[in-house]
């Protein structure tokens, strides 16, 4: 069966035809029948053609059936995310030829693209799940589920997170068995404002990685189900939860993962307008992250709006902050902090008009159409009490319609 699928292979590699693969140990039909298994062979044959190929078949069948067992490893270091042994593998698996005739090839490809996903290329992720899509119904049940997941994580990529909820829920857990897929459920259901629904699938998916003995996505699936409580009773409780999380970070030696959970801790206090705490927190989440990088200038906003709105520092310093976030905003081409920036800055500088020109103008339709769900909610609401405020009645009923439905 193999030895059939290996011949094909490595005779079309090196050019040879059928004749010329079987001169002087067997006929064009004979090698025809063994390259589609469509016959019995004698093993002296196998031998001599093998010889004439170059390689050695019993080698070649070993790396053939041990595909399989490879793939499943690559994807439990990517559900992991233990990125030493994922590329390893991967870079394993781009030197092994006979991937291109292994049965499990669409699995391989399907899990290229969760591997890049998670090295933040999208693009190319997407180029291999358009072109698996079109083979769909010819899938195996277990590659349906797996091409299902990595789209769900792609839309979520892309803040196409309607898209992605559909997608992730269409996946069958007793065939799949993954329950890795409910964290990118809970993330989208997060960043859609349903903090019910986040929680659940958060919790679901801290059972599995407490299961899975993998500490560090425990810290990320305890930080969605925190960041969903909004309960003022529950304050302190909140925020011990939160520092225990750092220190679990600190034992696991996870720079990154600290610096978002410090971002989050920091959210929590200027949410609760405690401003030094806020500013404190999102310096200390700064500290841990490339200066240039989009986590870098989301918690660079916090700092700056903390700082202004608890009044701690003058408004020009916060000016030399705010347009040193903007200069490497623009520098990255981040549309995003581009805006929130230039906000920034018209509200330090106390230009009101401007600001919400701006904001209407700008800001809230590039917020709309990406589905950044909380500035949208944040915008809506500052227009609002800006066209109250200036007595713009027709403005700021149709705000007030336009929260209410939303």
């Amino acid at each position: 069966m193999y030895e059939g699928k290996i011949i094909k292979f490595y005779r079309e590699k090196y050019k040879l035809t059928q004749e010329q693969l079987g001169k002087d140990i067997c006929s064009v039909t004979h090698i025809s029948k063994i390259e589609c298994a469509q016959t019995t062979y004698a093993t002296d044959i196998i031998t001599l053609l093998s010889k004439r190929l170059g390689i050695n078949m019993e080698l070649e069948v070993k790396k053939l059936i041990n595909i399989k067992q490879q793939l499943f490893n690559w994807h439990e270091a990517i559900i992991m995310q233990l990125f030493d042994e994922m590329d390893q593998i991967n870079n394993e698996l781009e030197r092994e030829e006979l991937i291109q005739i292994s049965e499990h090839n669409n699995m391989y490809q399907l899990l290229r693209a969760r591997y890049l996903l998670l090295h933040n290329n999208s693009h190319e992720a997407f180029k291999i799940i358009k072109k698996i899509q079109k083979t769909e119904n010819k899938l195996t049940p277990y590659d349906s589920n797996l091409l299902k997941h990595g789209l769900g994580i792609y839309y979520i990529s892309t803040q196409d997170y309607i898209s992605a909820i559909q997608t992730l829920k269409g996946i069958q857990n007793e065939i799949y068995n993954n329950p890795e897929y409910y964290y990118y459920l809970a993330i989208a259901y997060h960043t859609l404002q349903s903090p019910v629904l986040a929680y659940y699938y958060a919790e679901k998916s801290h059972q599995f990685f407490e299961y899975m003995n993998n500490y560090p996505r425990v810290i990320d699936a305890e930080m969605l189900m925190i960041i969903q409580v909004k309960d003022n009773d529950d304050y302190e409780e909140i925020i011990n939860r939160f520092k225990k999380l750092i220190k679990s970070c600190d034992i696991c030696n996870d720079p990154n993962r600290k610096a978002k959970v410090l971002h989050n801790l920091a959210y929590e206090y200027l949410r609760r307008k405690k401003y030094e705490q806020a500013s404190f927190y999102y310096k200390e989440s700064m500290s841990l992250k490339e200066n240039e990088s989009p986590s870098y200038l989301l918690s660079l906003e916090g700092y700056i709006r903390s700082l202004f709105e608890g009044v701690l520092i003058p408004n020009e310093e916060l000016i030399q902050h705010a347009e040193k976030g903007l200069t490497i905003a623009i520098n990255n081409n981040q549309l995003l902090y581009i805006h929130l920036f230039k906000l920034l800055l018209y509200l330090l500088k106390s230009k009101e008009k401007e600001y919400h020109q701006y904001l209407s103008n700008k800001a809230l339709p590039m917020f709309v159409k990406c589905g950044y769900t909380f500035l949208i909610q944040r915008s809506k609401k500052e227009l609002f009490n800006f066209y109250y405020k200036m007595k713009l009645t027709d403005d700021a009923l149709e705000m007030a319609q336009l929260l209410i439905n939303s």
